[in-house]
C-alpha cells in the first residue's frame, strides 16, 4: 500500500491548541467498523456503548518532563533535548536539536550545571545516546528542569502540566501522553465501572515511534521503533477470563492495541504476564487477534496511526469518518475529540 492512501486535507484550524476544561466534554464519533455509519455523541456518552462484562484497558503510562534546555559546554551553543527511553542506568536513547552539531564527546549544561549529558553515540533521524552526570535522584532534577513535551503542532502553552497526563498515570516512562484517555475522568470511570465493565491497566512507554514520520512511499517498508510494554498477571488473567465469558476487549488508545495484539500474537490468541519490547505495525490486512472495540483520537494524515485505525474499520471507512469530521469541524489530534470504533 502507498503512503499517500492514507493522507486526508486537515484544515489549520481544526488542530487542537488546549484542552477543554472538562475532559470528558469532547465530541465522541461513533464508527461502525462493519457498516461504516456514523453518530455524532460527546464523550461521556461513551459508557452507553458499553456492556457490563466488556473490558475497558487503558494505558497508565506517565509522561516524563522530558525536554530539557541546556548548552554545549564548550560554545555555549542552546541544544534541545528530548528523553526517549531509559537503555540502562543513567544512558538515554534522545531525540536532539540541532543534531549535527552533537558529536560523540560533546558534553551538554542544563541547569546551570545541575545536570550534565555526555553524547556517546549517534542514530539516525537526530538521535544521540547520552550519559547523564547529576547529585541526587534523576527524576527530581528532570521534574525541576525539564518541561512537558508537546507535539510539535501544538504552539500554544500547557498552564497545567496535568493535562497532558491521564488521570490513571502511574508508570513513569513515556515521551508522549497515550491521548485516548486524555478523555476520561475520575468520575466516569467510577460510573463505568459500576455499570458491571471491567477496567484493566497496561503500560506502553510512548516513544520515538510516535514522532517519526512514514519517509518510504511503500508503508509495508516502514519499520517501527521498539517500545518497551508491560503487562501483569492480574490483567492477563482479567482479560482471558472476560474473553472466555463472551466480553468485550475495549482498547482505549493505540498504544493500549499495540501491547495487546503484540501479547496476543505470541501466545496464540491468549495473554500472559510479560514484559517486553514491541515493533509491532498495525496496518490494514492485520489480522487482529486482543481487541473488538477502540476508543481513539483523531490520527495526523499518513501516520502509522491512522493506518492502525484503518487495519481495525477499513481505509475507506476511516476516510470517510476523517472527511466527516473536518466538514462538522471536529477538534483534531492530542486535544481533539475522540472516536469509537465498534
Amino acid at each position: 500500500m502507498k503512503l499517500e492512501d492514507f493522507d486526508y486535507y486537515l484544515p489549520d484550524e481544526l488542530i487542537a491548541q488546549t484542552p477543554l476544561q472538562d475532559r470528558a466534554a469532547s465530541r465522541l464519533m461513533v464508527l461502525n467498523k462493519q457498516t461504516g455509519e456514523i453518530e455524532h455523541k460527546i464523550f461521556s456518552d461513551i459508557i452507553h456503548y458499553l456492556n457490563p462484562g466488556d473490558c475497558l484497558v487503558l494505558n497508565d503510562t506517565k509522561v516524563m518532563p522530558a525536554r530539557l534546555f541546556g548548552m554545549k559546554e564548550d560554545t555555549n551553543a542552546h541544544v534541545e533535548v528530548l528523553l526517549l527511553k531509559q537503555i540502562e542506568g543513567d544512558k538515554w536513547e534522545t531525540l536532539v536539536k540541532p543534531a549535527k552539531r552533537i558529536k560523540p564527546g560533546t558534553v551538554i549544561s542544563f541547569g546551570g550545571g545541575k545536570l550534565h549529558a555526555k553524547c556517546i553515540d549517534t542514530l539516525e533521524y537526530g538521535g544521540r545516546i547520552f550519559e547523564f552526570q547529576y547529585d541526587g535522584i534523576f527524576y527530581e532534577i528532570l521534574d525541576e528542569l525539564g518541561e512537558m513535551p508537546l507535539p510539535p503542532y501544538i504552539k500554544k502553552r500547557l498552564d497545567d502540566a496535568d493535562r497532558y497526563q491521564t488521570v490513571y498515570a502511574r508508570e513513569i516512562g513515556s515521551a508522549a501522553a497515550p491521548t485516548a484517555g486524555l478523555h476520561f475522568t475520575e468520575k466516569l470511570l467510577a460510573d463505568i465501572k459500576n455499570k458491571g465493565v471491567h477496567i484493566a491497566f497496561i503500560t506502553l512507554h510512548v516513544g520515538l515511534g510516535t514522532f517519526r514520520p512514514v519517509n518510504v512511499e511503500s508503508i509495508e517498508e516502514h519499520e517501527m521503533h521498539a517500545e518497551f510494554y508491560h503487562m501483569t498477571e492480574e490483567t492477563a488473567n482479567l482479560l482471558n477470563e472476560v474473553k472466555k465469558n463472551g466480553g468485550r476487549i475495549i482498547s482505549v488508545g493505540t498504544t493500549s492495541t499495540r501491547t495487546l495484539e503484540t501479547i496476543a500474537a505470541r501466545h496464540n490468541g491468549s495473554f500472559v504476564a510479560e514484559s517486553g519490547w514491541t515493533d509491532i505495525f498495525i496496518y490494514p490486512g492485520f489480522q487482529f487477534k486482543a481487541i473488538d472495540c477502540l476508543i481513539t483520537n483523531f490520527h495526523l494524515p499518513k501516520s502509522t496511526l491512522i493506518m492502525l485505525v484503518s487495519a481495525l474499520a477499513g481505509r475507506e471507512h476511516i476516510l470517510h469518518a476523517y472527511e466527516t469530521a473536518v466538514k462538522e469541524c471536529y477538534r483534531f489530534f492530542s486535544f481533539g475529540d475522540a472516536m469509537f470504533i465498534h
